[in-house]
C-alpha cells in the first residue's frame, strides 16, 4: 500500500509542470487535477460549464474563484482522487487556498507538499518563445509571455508564501533533463516520507 500523497505543483509558464506533473502522478498513482484541461474538455464536450467557461474567456476574463473552486471540489470528490491526487493550476490565489483548505479539512486532509518548479525568468522566456516557434503560436508574442509571467509572480507568490509558512514547499531546481528534474522532485517527497509507487 503507497502512502497517499496529495499535492500541488506550481511553476511559471514555461517551467514544463505539465509534463513533469503528468510524470509524478503517474509515479505516484494518483491522478492530475488539472483545471485548464477541465476547462478544456467542458468546453470541447459542449457542457454547460464549457459555454459559461468560454463566455468569461471571450470577454479576456478569468475564471471567477467561485466556480473554478465548485470544479475541483466535485473532481476531488471523485473515487480515483480519495487517496491522492496532484493538483496543477489551482489554486492560483490566496481565495481559492481558503477554498481548498475548507474542502480537505472537511474530509480531514491536507495537502502534503508543494513541488515549486523553481526556474529563473529568462529561462521561461526562451522556452515559450521556441515553443511559439515551433508550434506557430500567435499568441506567445514576447509581451504576452511577459504578461503572462507578471500574473504569475504577482498572484502566485502570496499562495507559495501561505504554504511556505506550513513548511510544506520543496523548491526544486527546473533546469536541467527532464529526468534530471523528475529525480530532483521524487527526491524531495521522499524525504518527505512521500515514496513514489513506480
Amino acid at each position: 500500500m503507497t502512502a497517499s500523497a496529495r499535492l500541488l505543483i506550481v511553476g511559471p509558464q514555461g517551467s514544463g509542470k505539465g509534463t513533469q506533473g503528468v510524470r509524478v502522478a503517474a509515479a505516484f498513482d494518483v491522478p492530475v487535477v488539472s483545471t485548464g484541461d477541465i476547462f478544456r474538455a467542458n468546453i470541447k464536450g459542449g457542457t454547460e460549464l464549457g459555454a459559461k467557461v468560454t463566455e468569461i474567456l471571450d470577454r479576456g476574463d478569468l475564471v471567477p474563484d467561485e466556480l473554478t473552486s465548485e470544479i475541483v471540489r466535485d473532481r476531488l470528490a471523485q473515487d480515483d482522487a480519495a487517496s491522492g491526487f496532484l493538483l496543477d493550476g489551482y489554486p492560483r490565489n490566496a481565495v481559492q487556498v481558503g477554498h481548498l483548505d475548507e474542502f480537505l479539512a472537511g474530509r480531514g486532509e491536507a495537502l502534503d507538499a508543494v513541488i515549486l518548479l523553481d526556474v529563473p525568468r529568462e529561462e521561461s522566456m526562451s522556452r515559450l518563445k521556441l515553443r511559439a516557434s515551433e508550434q506557430g503560436r500567435s499568441d506567445d508574442t514576447e509581451e504576452a509571455i511577459a504578461h503572462r509571467l507578471d500574473i504569475y509572480e504577482n498572484e502566485t507568490a502570496p499562495i507559495l508564501e501561505v504554504y511556505g509558512e506550513r513548511g510544506i514547499v520543496d523548491r526544486i531546481d527546473g533546469v536541467g533533463s527532464l529526468d534530471e528534474i523528475f529525480g530532483r522532485i521524487v527526491a524531495a517527497l521522499g524525504a518527505r516520507g512521500l515514496n513514489a509507487s513506480v
